[in-house]
């Protein structure tokens, strides 16, 4: 159980800010954001980290290998953290482990790790006679997180979605051609969510239409060693020689978004990527499954053509569906030579989708609408 303690010192307090601000340095994806800080017996600190994303130190021992830099052993010193740090080995080995090991002898933290694997750090610490209390700061850490916890506690992958799009909402003009739209700036910023993405899903449209690769490239156009999982949604066949099949590869046959997300997170996807058409962006919109959008904004009038966004079955203006600038996890506003770049999340006072919304659903993602994988 989570030792609760209101009399946490103004060093304390302060160093928790400080970690939650860290945190907003990392990446959104599979894995938290998360933020941390080692205090001295006097309550300076003498080391902090912050998690860059999947594969990296953790923030804990980022921070707890810095302060290891100014002593040999950290007996006495105090650990905050914004996360109960985890208790589990995946690309990394338990935080709790590295902890005790240098000699913390406090941690406080913020908010509970509630997904199954890593949870229980704070009952191993006190076993293992470290103080741990929880609780501080745990709104700041909740709101950092709010649509990984989601994802995760619905068994899904934390899911990013991406669009490059005119300045009047299109993703193709009236003859169907997309490319490019963005400019190459914009387009390698896209391959860089592709390179730590687990897995990037378009729809069969879309493959039929523009024959992406959906590989992961380096600004020089070379393909990165780690690939993402190449992912084609929907029930029209996809061709043997469909250049999506170059790389790991799996067709989905559904329409249900609900469906695709728990298949392939139960494939071990913590991080998708939707990539592409306006049928598949409009039915993870629809289900409420997207936990953060980029928007590139090119410079551009098309007046016709295919829009970003089909009908999300909204028909008053209090019923739209609510986003804000995220100013975690990445710029909020960024230029791309003379595109922009918007990152944003569900407003988290949004409602959730449902499953009972699904029948409508449906018959979005039943139509035929013209792809584009903006980027391929």
């Amino acid at each position: 159980m989570t030792l609760r303690d209101p009399d946490f010192s103004a060093a304390e307090r302060g160093a928790m800010q400080s970690a939650v601000s860290l945190a907003g340095r990392g990446v959104r994806g599979a894995n938290p954001l998360v933020g941390a800080v080692v205090l001295d017996e006097r309550g300076t600190a003498i080391g902090s980290g912050y998690h860059r994303g999947a594969g990296t130190p953790h923030a804990e021992v980022d921070a707890l290998a810095k302060a290891l830099t100014q002593r040999a052993d950290l007996t006495g010193c105090t650990l905050i953290c914004t996360l109960e740090p985890c208790n589990h080995a995946g690309r990394t080995g338990p935080c709790t482990e590295a902890i005790a090991a240098a000699g913390i002898t406090r941690v406080v933290y913020a908010a509970d790790d509630v997904h199954g694997p890593a949870a229980g750090g704070a009952g191993w610490l006190t076993a293992h006679g470290v103080e741990t209390v929880g609780g501080l700061m745990a709104d700041e850490s909740h709101q950092l997180n709010h649509r990984w916890r989601e994802a995760t506690s619905s068994r899904r992958p934390f899911i990013t979605l991406k669009i490059a799009q005119t300045l009047d909402g299109k993703v193709a003009a009236v003859d169907g051609s997309s490319q490019w739209i963005t400019g190459p700036e914009s387009r390698n910023d896209g391959h860089s969510i592709r390179r730590r993405a687990d897995a990037v899903l378009v729809g069969t449209g879309t493959v039929l239409a523009d024959n992406p690769r959906l590989s992961a490239r380096n600004p020089d156009g070379t393909v990165t060693t780690r690939q993402p999982l190449r992912v084609a949604m929907g029930l029209r066949t996809v061709p043997d020689d469909a250049a999506i099949r170059a790389g790991h590869f799996v067709h989905l046959t559904t329409r249900d978004p609900w469906e695709a997300g728990r298949h392939l997170y139960d494939d071990g996807v913590g991080h998708l990527m939707i990539e592409g058409g306006p049928t598949i962006a409009t039915a993870f919109l629809a289900a409420g499954l997207v936990d953060e959008l980029f928007i590139y904004q090119a410079p551009l009038l098309l007046g016709a053509g295919t829009p970003a966004i089909q009908s999300l079955g909204i028909d008053s203006l209090r019923d739209a569906s609510s986003w804000v600038l995220d100013p975690y996890g990445g710029a909020t506003i960024t230029r791309y030579g003379n595109d922009v770049r918007l990152h944003l999340s569900p407003a988290p006072t949004a409602p959730a989708a449902t499953r009972a919304s699904q029948s409508s659903l449906r018959t979005i993602t039943s139509s035929k609408g013209s792809s584009t994988c903006s980027q391929e």
